[in-house]
């Protein structure tokens, strides 16, 4: 009897695996989705791994409407200044990261949404009474964050001498407000509530209660793509009819007693 080569055994024993995989179901690409890590009720990584907050719960619904569970969803950490980027060269899908629409962002990517109205405040000591308007930070130091809308508000319209720290998260910008290395810090209410109500927090620091422009939370994905936003902008639609929407918020900022504008109408690209 003669003995095949060990060479040729394998070459048949790959063979087989290969054949006996063809009638199996192909494993699906997860989506990769760019979210917040470090803004409590909007996109947060929990110690355990896990993610929570309002965007999250947005990212999910969208992403089960496209056709993923929420086991084959990839969060992917965005920061504030690089948002584009990660959407140009393709490193995720979609962008759910309390990212504001407006006419600059345009130029680079394209909207589904909006799917959220936030307004930009102050967070300030408990203690602080100090600072009850925006012109107040003329003499005061703020903090914000690296490629935020927030900080050019100010300097443009709002405070214009005001001493801007800029940090590159906003659990920094917490840290030197809690050290008293700035007097406040500025971006949207929601963000500001969820920094509040983060346990461990409870008391020691307050919303101003201001209202100093209007933030409209869309999601952002490549130019051009429009089938994509097509399909986001009826997810995001269909979160609003079915309620979930509306228990989203409930759930991630009902412990913050945030006053949340109603559901915005999407019209992003329509």
């Amino acid at each position: 009897m003669k003995v095949p080569k060990a060479g040729a055994v394998a070459a048949v024993i790959a063979l087989a695996a290969t054949a006996s995989g063809c009638g199996g179901e192909a494993k699906k690409e997860p989506i990769s989705v760019g979210i917040k890590f470090d803004q409590p009720g909007i996109g947060m990584r929990e110690a355990d791994g896990t993610f929570t907050g309002f965007d999250v719960d947005v990212a999910t619904y969208v992403a089960k409407e496209l056709g993923y569970k929420a086991n084959e969803i990839e969060f992917k950490q965005v920061y504030s200044s690089d948002r584009e980027l990660l959407i140009q060269y393709n490193e995720v899908k979609f962008v759910a990261a309390s990212y504001t629409i407006n006419d600059k962002r345009r130029e680079k990517v394209d909207f589904a949404g909006p799917y959220f109205v936030a307004h930009q405040d102050l967070l300030v000591r408990a203690d602080d009474n100090s600072i009850t308007k925006a012109e107040d930070l003329n003499t005061k130091r703020l903090c914000s964050v690296t490629g935020s809308t927030s900080a050019e508000n100010v300097r443009s319209k709002l405070a214009p001498k005001a001493s801007v720290l800029e940090l590159g998260g906003y659990s920094e910008c917490l840290v030197a407000l809690q050290d008293n290395l700035v007097d406040a810090m500025t971006t949207d209410n929601s963000i500001l509530a969820g920094y509040a109500a983060r346990k461990g927090n409870e008391g020691k620091f307050k919303l101003v209660g201001l209202n100093l422009s209007n933030e409209n939370y869309g999601i952002g994905i490549k130019k051009g793509d429009s089938a994509l936003q097509k399909k986001i902008n009826a997810a995001l639609s269909k979160m609003v009819s079915d309620g979930s929407w509306e228990a989203a918020v409930k759930k991630n900022f009902g412990q913050a007693n945030y006053k949340y504008e109603p559901a915005p109408r999407v019209t992003a690209g329509g």
